[in-house]
């Protein structure tokens, strides 16, 4: 007598191509092109998990469904991960945009009144109430572009009132929507317009009340600072950071983006989760991130929006064996985009990276970045059942297209959350 099939909540069938990383840990070098690609596939889900995945046939014999979703021949992915944004903020900066055509650059626009200082302003001058509103538009965008889970950073409000209000938006908003959000304290963006004449002060002020909030407010997992020549330098970096691991958060690092400053050797001291950035970053930067285990977080799309000329050496540290991982950076002055798509069509053209390799990187590689990877990043039995179903023929098209969403519907955590062209 045959066994009788498992009933599961969902089935996903008609897969073309099931196309995943494997494993949990972040993949380098030659194992960042190593993708799984199952064709006429097919994913059993039970809850929030995967509990069957393989060929279509072996699946439908295997389970059976409350409810199917036919991917239509197209290409399935896990769900992506954002491992770099910056989406609590009140206003645009598409004159600072304008100003860089002319021929201004981030420091000069910023040294004016500009930059970060004019997101600060609006920032403090809109309500918890209404910048969660605005971020939930966003996350509702994010989804729509096959984003499941996005880190999140505060850095706009510089103050501890204003911090722990942005911590706020993103604790509610994440309590009403689907994408899954990491909270990131990033009060060390810049130094706000009260202390630009004693920024010492405003360190110690971080170190002292701000730090210690922060982690006893239980708001944030990750601390981050801006290490660059014109705001935070090494040394304050190290003492801000040294103190956010007393305190018990996790660490990432904007490092080495418009100077060699050596912010990579800073985020492997450290043993940071990520170093992000790295435009500027050295062999001598490549080979301590390496040894230390951290996954390099590369933004390809800034130095094109900020009009800058140094590019991070991306295939150079995939080369040299690291698992890099590649974000958006989503925010309103340097990269006010929101497609990861189109972030891993620019790795491909700038890094050279094959559509594998970009796969990789928004997935396990983000997820790994996040602490996340035994749970997120792959379609495997026991994940989490994150999962994005495109329009693409073939994985090959991840990459090759640019500017247009190929998301046809998005699962998370076992719920169909978003279908093209009508509700979930």
């Amino acid at each position: 007598m045959e066994p009788s099939a498992q009933k599961v909540d969902l089935l996903v069938t008609g897969i073309g191509e099931l196309a995943s990383a494997l494993g949990s840990s972040p993949a380098g070098g030659a194992a960042l092109g190593r993708v799984s690609r199952i064709e006429d596939a097919a994913l059993a889900i039970e809850g929030a998990q995967i509990v069957g995945v393989g060929p279509e046939a072996e699946v439908r014999e295997s389970f059976e469904a409350a409810e199917t979703l036919d991917a239509a021949g197209k290409v399935v992915l896990p769900g992506l991960v954002d491992a770099h944004t910056h989406p609590v903020f009140a206003g645009t900066r598409e004159d600072e945009f304008e100003m860089r055509l002319s021929g201004k650059t981030y420091v000069e626009i910023a040294a004016a009144g500009g930059g970060i200082a004019s997101s600060v302003r609006g920032v403090r001058e809109t309500s918890k109430e209404e910048l969660t509103a605005r971020l939930l538009v966003r996350l509702d965008r994010f989804l729509a572009l096959g984003t499941t889970t996005v880190e999140a950073k505060t850095g706009y409000g510089l103050s501890l009132e204003d911090e722990l209000k942005c911590l706020e938006v993103i604790r509610d908003a994440a309590a009403q929507h689907p994408v899954e959000l990491v909270p990131t304290f990033l009060g060390a963006h810049d130094y706000p317009p009260e202390f630009k004449d004693r920024k010492p002060e405003y360190v110690d002020l971080l170190l002292e009340e701000m730090l210690p909030a922060v982690a006893e407010s239980g708001l944030a997992e990750y601390a981050d600072v801006f290490t660059e020549s014109h705001v935070f330098g090494i040394e304050d970096s190290r003492r801000i950071m040294a103190r956010a691991s007393e305190l018990g958060l996790r660490l990432r690092l904007h490092v080495d983006q418009l100077t060699p400053l050596g912010g990579a050797e800073l985020a492997a001291e450290l043993g940071a989760d990520s170093a992000d950035h790295l435009e500027c970053i050295s062999d001598e930067g490549i080979a301590a991130l390496g040894e230390a285990g951290v996954v390099p977080v590369l933004c390809p799309l800034v130095p094109l929006f900020i009009g800058q000329e140094e590019e991070a050496p991306g295939r150079r540290i995939i080369d040299l064996g690291l698992a890099p991982a590649v974000a958006t950076d989503f925010n309103p002055g340097s990269c006010y985009v929101q497609s990861l798509p189109e972030a891993l069509s620019w790795a491909a053209l700038r890094y050279g990276m094959s559509a594998a390799e970009c796969l990789v990187s928004a997935t396990l590689n983000a997820a790994c970045s996040l602490q996340r990877g035994d749970r997120l990043g792959t379609l495997e039995v026991g994940k989490q059942a994150d999962l994005v179903i495109t329009d693409l023929p073939r994985l090959e098209h991840l990459s090759y297209e640019l500017g247009r969403s190929p998301v046809q519907a998005v699962i998370k955590r076992g719920e169909v959350v978003y279908q093209r062209g009508g509700a979930a």
